[in-house]
């Protein structure tokens, strides 16, 4: 921020003193009503600046404000997301709901910011929308074990249905039959009890044409999960699975793939021709 005229500079840093303030707030492991009485109290006081009468310690804020028109809906924003955060810890939400945390607390923050930068309003709010978004998934993919530490998880259900871990036993305590872990996608099919037997040996004779490597998987696999619980199953298939990752013939196999081209891929400016 530094390369910016001054005037720019002083009210990016503005906003991001006032971004900061409410995030630390979000953030905090103190009681969550002590929490929401201190958003509330920003609320007021945003409030009180656009009315003309900003508290002392808002001069700055409220000086950037009047200088590049900047949108009182766009302050509450970004105090509704960091509610979000106080009110109870996100886990595993739908996709709507994740979509509007990043509107309110990375979005919201780029359309304070364009506005700052003098870009064209419906170009800026364009470029808010999509950088911002990207922007605070890159974050959320970046901080998973720190907001784990919190008892977060920002990555939506619609995701982690399917990637072979059992998501409502781990994140909801929740048994779950075999019904249901095939309506959330962790499982491919359930066979009948009848019919275990012919489709296991279809099963092997499939196996029986991959490397080496996938065979010692499923092998161990098989040996492992007869018996166990359902949870316990998705658990070690997972394991399994993953276990092979490091067998050089499955490792040249992936960079192959990595490296195969085809007219879709895309190239970086030095391959072009």
């Amino acid at each position: 921020m530094r390369i910016l005229p001054l005037a720019q500079r002083e009210a990016m840093f503005e906003i991001y003193s006032f971004c900061r303030a409410v995030d630390d707030i979000a953030d905090d492991p103190g009681p969550r009503e002590a929490r929401r009485a201190q958003l509330a109290q920003w609320r007021a006081d945003i409030d009180a600046l656009y009315r003309g009468a900003a508290p002392p310690q808002l001069a700055g804020l409220a000086a950037a404000v009047g200088t590049f028109a900047l949108e009182r809906e766009d302050f509450i924003a970004v105090i509704d997301g960091m509610e979000m955060d106080v009110v109870a810890d996100i886990r595993a939400p739908d996709m709507v709901t994740l979509d509007l945390y990043c509107d309110r607390v990375a979005c919201a923050v780029g359309r304070l910011s364009v506005r700052v930068f003098g870009m064209e309003r419906e170009a800026g709010l364009k470029l808010a929308d999509h950088l911002g978004r990207a922007l605070q998934l890159t974050n959320i993919l970046r901080d998973l074990d720190e907001d784990a530490a919190m008892g977060r998880l920002y990555l939506p259900r619609e995701a982690l249905r399917g990637v072979g871990i059992a998501m409502e036993l781990e994140l909801m305590g929740e048994p779950i039959s075999a019904e249901r872990a095939l309506a959330c996608h962790l499982v491919n099919r359930v066979v009948p009890r009848g019919e275990l037997m012919t489709t296991a040996e279809d099963i092997a004779a499939k196996i029986l044409r991959n490397p080496r490597a996938a065979v010692e998987s499923a092998k161990q696999t098989i040996l492992e999960i007869i018996g166990r619980p359902l949870d316990d199953q998705l658990r070690l298939e997972c394991l399994y699975g993953y276990s092979t990752m490091g067998n050089p013939e499955i490792v040249e196999r992936q960079q192959e793939f990595l490296e195969r081209r085809d007219a879709d891929r895309v190239t970086t400016g030095s391959e072009r021709h």
